[in-house]
């Protein structure tokens, strides 16, 4: 917890490090968290208690990992990878489901197959996976995330990694989903990082349905990306997450969330009420203040 509030972060890579292209490497070697390969053992392999216990230092009362199937620009790293964690501390970690057009079919069953894992949502990345995340492939998924009330998290935010399409980011592509979806919550991964900042906070005041995840996003440049809207009121669709390893330190991103003064009640929800909103097979922690 954070100073009483029940702390989330609900965007983390705890990747298998030799499945992953040079650039992952890079990326987390230059904007990591200090001594964040330590809880990797001699293989690249998390060590579940060693991440635990990190998460449980940083105040972390649950945290939600990504796997990613983009052998193109980033690599590949699959639930299985991620299961051993879950199963070391169920009550903190719960994991995504993750599909690329490109790799799986039918989607609708790779979907299913991953969420009978325990899956709680899914993230697409067009950008690392070079498709829309509005091609009509991935409807049967949407369909199946929309009936079962399961959040989509699309990564909407430019990549550096060679091999990214970085014109897959733009979150208007979204809106044939939003149309044909109406009932589908959407998470915006990285808020519109790059050249869509206003079009990601649009799209979340337009749609009730749709939510802004703070991953990758510096806090101290946050009134700055959204200046031409009400800050405190877009943040009540604010959901945090740091994108770890590439990040300073999980306590330090939320407070400094915390100081930019949104008030109590909408800084209880950025933290971990919204992510308890929108991530319904999500279980509070215990005691969680929100």
């Amino acid at each position: 917890m954070l100073d009483g509030m029940t702390l989330i972060d609900a965007h983390q890579h705890p990747a298998r490090l030799p499945a992953l292209k040079p650039a992952w490497r890079e990326w987390a070697e230059r904007f990591g968290q200090p001594g964040w390969r330590e809880v990797f053992d001699a293989d690249g392999v998390v060590i579940p208690e060693a991440y635990d216990a990190l998460m449980a230092g940083q105040g972390v009362d649950r945290a939600i990992l990504l796997s990613e199937y983009s052998p193109r620009s980033a690599g590949t790293v699959t639930v299985e990878d991620l299961l051993p964690i879950v199963k070391h501390n169920p009550a903190r970690f719960a994991f995504l489901a993750n599909l690329n057009p490109h790799l799986h079919y039918p989607v609708a069953d790779e979907l299913a197959r991953q969420v009978s894992l325990g899956a709680i949502g899914l993230k697409v990345h067009p950008v690392h996976g070079a498709f829309s995340a509005a091609d009509p492939a991935l409807y049967p998924a949407y369909h199946l995330c929309e009936r079962e009330g399961l959040p989509v998290v699309v990564h909407c935010g430019t990549s550096s990694f060679p091999g990214s399409a970085n014109a897959l980011a733009d979150p208007v592509l979204l809106d044939p989903v939003l149309r044909d979806f109406p009932k589908l919550t959407i998470v915006l991964a990285h808020g519109g990082r790059g050249w869509w900042y206003d079009a990601a906070a649009s799209l979340t005041m337009l749609y009730e349905n749709v939510w802004i995840e703070l991953s990758g996003l510096p806090p101290r440049r946050i009134p700055d990306y959204y200046a031409r809207f009400d800050l405190r009121r877009l943040a009540r669709k604010f959901i945090f997450a740091t994108d770890w390893p590439g990040m300073p330190g999980i306590e330090h991103n939320a407070r400094a969330i915390a100081a930019l003064d949104l008030g109590e009640d909408v800084l209880a929800g950025v933290l971990g009420g919204n992510a308890l909103r929108v991530y319904s097979r999500l279980a509070p922690p215990a005691g969680a203040g929100t």
